[in-house]
């Protein structure tokens, strides 16, 4: 049976061999998109630092992908403990990615989304 805090390791160790390690960057807080020179309407990279070491990151990409997920323990489960500090109900997500997408232009849209997570026999998952 795989639980939901199952899944992100599964999935990390698919994209260190998919992806390459030294392609990978973890534990860089990310808190500044760079907007492109030649397209005001579009993001080219991050600027980021290290939260473990004292390293400054300025990444350039084609593309950029904000997944910083959404803003968890705004609203409480009704069962006392019931999924509190699951991996896929973070208490990290504090909503950061709205601000860097906001800041950088995005029209933040369609939030009414209230988490709830599916249930299905001998387990629940962060599909809901």
């Amino acid at each position: 049976m795989i639980n939901g805090e199952s899944y992100k390791p599964i999935i990390a160790e698919a994209a260190k061999m998919a992806v390459g390690e030294e392609n990978i960057y973890e534990r860089v807080f990310i808190f500044e998109l760079l907007k492109d020179k030649n397209d005001p309407n579009a993001v080219a990279g991050a600027v980021g630092f290290s939260v473990r070491q004292p390293k400054f990151y300025v990444f350039k990409a084609k593309a950029v992908l904000l997944a910083t997920g959404g803003a968890t323990l705004l609203f409480r489960p009704r069962s006392t403990g019931e999924t509190a500090g699951r991996t896929w109900y973070a208490i990290f997500d504090t909503g950061s990615g709205y601000y860097m997408g906001l800041k950088a232009g995005a029209m933040l849209t369609r939030f009414e989304h209230r988490f709830i997570p599916f249930r299905f026999k001998d387990g629940y998952g962060p599909v809901g």
